[in-house]
């Protein structure tokens, strides 16, 4: 096993690894030890390129929430199903960040100001803004959330196949769960 290494390719490595455990088991349960073993390290070798393990997640973490960011900085019209195709490539792209997040969107109503789940819960409240529309009725909060909640499930649930393979059903998925919301409402 090798103990150092200071360049770039190792901690190219070690993300690759953590992505795809993080992807497979969960942050909480993947340990640097485990990460040390996918890529035929010491635990002291991942340890001194990304100590605490936390820092290894955020690095994760940046290339999405930059994405995100620049997702929720266009703008896609009033209609949102304009906002769903480019929320979808997002998803699709970052599932292995979406599935290391898990936990803490789960918990992101009951996080204290200053946490990394007030960073998600805002990132979702907006997402849910542009999928409700301004002052939504009950209809367009339930068709929002229940969008949301398929593109979430489903790319935590298929890391483990190509983005091409996810992309299309994905996508046809949340625009048919918009429209048989938005069916239901128009059919009250």
């Amino acid at each position: 096993m090798t103990t150092f290494d200071r360049g770039g390719d190792t901690r190219s490595r070690i993300l690759a690894a953590a992505r795809q455990l993080f992807a497979e088991r969960g942050y909480a349960a993947t340990s640097l030890a485990d990460i040390a073993a996918r890529v035929g390290l010491t635990k002291t070798a991942v340890a001194y390129h990304f100590h605490p393990k936390d820092t290894l997640a955020a690095e994760l973490i940046a290339p999405a929430a930059d994405d995100l960011l620049a997702l929720l900085g266009g703008d896609f019209g009033a209609d949102p199903r304009h906002f769903i195709e480019p929320l979808t490539d997002f998803v699709v792209r970052h599932r292995a960040v979406i599935r290391l997040l898990m936990e803490d969107i789960g918990g992101a109503d009951d996080a204290p100001p200053g946490s990394p789940g007030e960073t998600i819960r805002a990132f979702r409240d907006e997402i849910y803004a542009r999928l409700a529309g301004p002052s939504p009725g009950s209809a367009a909060r339930i068709r929002a959330w229940a969008v949301m909640g398929s593109l979430q499930s489903a790319v935590v649930k298929t890391t483990d196949l190509p983005q091409e393979t996810v992309r299309g059903p994905l996508l046809a998925a949340a625009l048919a769960v918009h429209d048989a919301a938005l069916a239901g409402d128009q059919g009250r």
